[in-house]
């Protein structure tokens, strides 16, 4: 039997708390958006890569959960390529797009850059429980309750949206109203998706107030969420994949800081 991810605790990443996952992301990330080089980019693939080995994942989890992340690199990089900045020699110009030595390079670096942020995010986040992330929001991170459970509340109606659009859908065709002019259908439903989620939104918001999740009180928590050795250690490993992207970059005469 096939699935997207093994089971819960079979990988040591599932058992790291995701603020430390967040931090490394965030990191990471931060460090990378700073230059727009393919240099450091590069690098920075070339560490994950090696690390994603340790992910838990299967190549086909890898592949459909980070598929986003392939398709928006390269669009990004061409829109870059037909419309960056015109630097160096021209080969080839037609009206407003102008492809340049300089908007290669730069769309290269561009689509490296992505990846390297946005593969890392994904496969940390797939690991990601909804409510161990509250738990380490509201523990670790101290961020108001009220904040992080209403949070949760909304995380969790995601996953209904799916069977919502498919039960409008189903609905319509019903009634018959659903066979013809597409583009008028999905306005329509988008519409009766919005509405019903304002709705069920109020719903919850009213319930969870009724329970007392709004009281401003102090809050106990039914699970403790830590931050330890193993935390330390991925944020660690973030900071030092930062570090060495960074310096080989400079190192190389790569730097191109964005602001410069």
């Amino acid at each position: 039997m096939s699935v997207l991810t093994p089971a819960r605790g079979t990988q040591a990443i599932f058992r790291i708390n995701p603020v430390a996952k967040l931090a490394a992301a965030l990191l990471l990330a931060g460090v990378l958006i700073l230059t727009i080089d393919w240099v450091s980019a590069v690098v920075a693939l070339a560490c994950e890569f090696v690390l994603f080995f340790w992910a838990g994942l299967s190549l086909k989890a890898f592949a459909v959960r980070t598929l986003p992340v392939w398709i928006a690199a390269p669009t990004a990089g061409v829109t870059t390529l037909l419309y960056g900045q015109a630097a160096g020699a021209v080969y080839w110009s037609f009206g407003l797009v102008n492809v340049t030595e300089g908007s290669l390079e730069l769309a290269i670096a561009t689509t490296l850059r992505i990846l390297a942020i946005g593969l890392p995010s994904v496969v940390l986040f797939v690991t990601v429980d909804p409510t161990d992330l509250a738990d380490g929001l509201g523990q670790v991170v101290k961020l108001p309750a009220r904040f992080v459970l209403g949070g949760l509340a909304g995380l969790r109606l995601v996953g209904l949206f799916l069977e919502d659009w498919r039960s409008l859908e189903l609905a319509r065709r019903a009634r018959g109203i659903a066979d013809r002019g597409v583009l008028r259908r999905l306005l329509s439903q988008a519409f009766a998706l919005l509405v019903l989620s304002i709705r069920r939104g109020s719903k919850l918001a009213t319930a969870m107030e009724a329970r007392g999740f709004g009281a401003p009180v102090r809050r106990t928590w039914a699970r403790p969420s830590s931050f330890r050795g193993r935390e330390v250690a991925l944020v660690g490993i973030g900071l030092a994949v930062a570090l060495l992207s960074v310096s080989v970059s400079v190192a190389t005469g790569s730097w191109n800081f964005v602001l410069t």
